[in-house]
């Protein structure tokens, strides 16, 4: 029997070492430059001597793809698990954290920084994996092939859109280790992000009935759309359907009616739904409003469409069983509200992608974010046996 690896295989210590080295890289997106995160991952890899693949499709927007060779040669049957995650991370408010959010800092078993928990922590726990795989006597079932992508927090057009559309995603299955707190994901919602541009007519601020306000009108298309319900059954993973007003920006001066406002609309949306579908509820739902007067466009910035994959198949089973040996219960199985780059995976290549990762979803985004050592070190362990299982 081949052996599996177990908690003592899992070097902690250097687990958290790389994951501090990643968070260190200030990787904000926007403005979005991986480039100088390039040396860590390429030192953190350089011992299994991979074959790279780079890509820069616009200057500083870097993915690297990394092949990792098979101890046991190349075999053109033998199976290939992605490891897809992306290296960028969102913006800081830097006065609401405790510390610099670029430097590492380890407190009470808490790694924070930005980007541990989204998702450098997970990159670092799936290359210390080999490490942990390696120091437990076994070898991957399956050829590894890491895609370590630009621009994910912005849509992944830059990143793993690209790797589409040269032909670089291929293979049997993958793990994206975005930040799930080790429950296995199988499902996430779609996004269609866009403005709503409403027409005024000015006039003196002390004859405001004089004008149209632009602002007045947009107040209203707020109240329609946010947090409207947009109806139809709601998914089982994924809950019903969403939209949020993010911005709100219009007007000239204090004392003149605005002649424009424009809203940002976030929404999220089920399987199945298109761009086209999803614009087109948001206009028949401000159109219903019967805004007197009301004129406007609305323009489509974001689209991603939601994905979903069985529970059941062979693959989300498989994480699950790993994820399951080393925590001691059956993790949950759950949908998304937000999307990832998994829906590239699955949905264009046709690929089972799994989100799994040591990061808590509720860390995401946040102030003074943490990933726990435990759970990296868990999430280092299981996808040992995920990479020394998967065949």
């Amino acid at each position: 029997m081949t052996p599996t690896p177990g908690s003592s295989h899992v070097d902690v210590e250097r687990l958290v070492a790389l994951t501090e080295e990643l968070v260190s890289v200030d990787t904000r997106n926007p403005p979005g430059n991986e480039t100088p995160i390039e040396g860590v991952v390429r030192s953190a890899l350089r011992r299994w001597d991979p074959r790279w693949t780079r890509v820069e499709p616009s200057p500083g927007r870097l993915t690297l793809v990394a092949e990792i060779p098979h101890p046991d040669g190349p075999d053109p049957s033998r199976r290939t698990l992605i490891v897809n995650g992306h290296l960028d991370v969102v913006p800081v408010n830097a006065p609401a954290w405790s510390g610099d959010p670029f430097i590492p800092r380890l407190v009470d078993g808490k790694l924070f920084g930005r980007g541990s928990a989204d998702m450098k922590g997970g990159i670092a726990a799936a290359i210390a994996a080999l490490d942990t795989l390696e120091r437990a006597g076994s070898a991957p079932g399956a050829n590894i092939v890491f895609h370590l992508v630009a621009d994910e927090e912005r849509g992944g057009g830059l990143g793993t859109k690209v790797l589409l559309d040269m032909g670089l995603i291929a293979g049997d299955a993958c793990l994206i280790p975005e930040p799930t707190d080790l429950a296995v994901c199988v499902a996430e919602r779609g996004l269609l992000q866009g403005r709503i541009i409403v027409k005024g007519k000015p006039a003196h601020g002390s004859r405001p009935r004089d004008g149209v306000s632009a602002i007045e009108h947009a107040a209203r298309v707020v109240l329609v759309l946010h947090g409207a319900d947009f109806g139809g059954p709601e998914h089982p993973l994924l809950g019903a359907p969403s939209a949020n007003i993010g911005i709100i920006n219009g007007g000239s001066a204090f004392n003149t009616v605005a002649e424009s406002c424009v809203v940002g609309v976030d929404r999220r949306l089920l399987p199945g739904a298109t761009a086209e579908s999803a614009a087109d509820e948001i206009t028949a739902m401000v159109d219903r409003a019967a805004v007197d007067g009301l004129s406007y466009t609305f323009e489509v910035d974001t689209f991603g469409e939601a994905s979903e994959m069985s529970a059941s198949d062979p693959f989300a089973v498989l994480v699950r069983s790993c994820v399951a040996s080393v925590t001691g219960s059956d993790p949950d199985v759950i949908g998304m509200t937000f999307t990832t780059d998994a829906r590239f995976v699955r949905n264009q290549a046709g690929i089972p992608a799994v989100v799994c990762g040591p990061g808590a979803i509720d860390q995401a985004h946040g102030d003074d974010e943490y990933v726990t050592v435990q759970r990296l070190a868990q999430a280092c362990e299981a996808f040992a046996k995920l990479y020394a299982e998967f065949r």
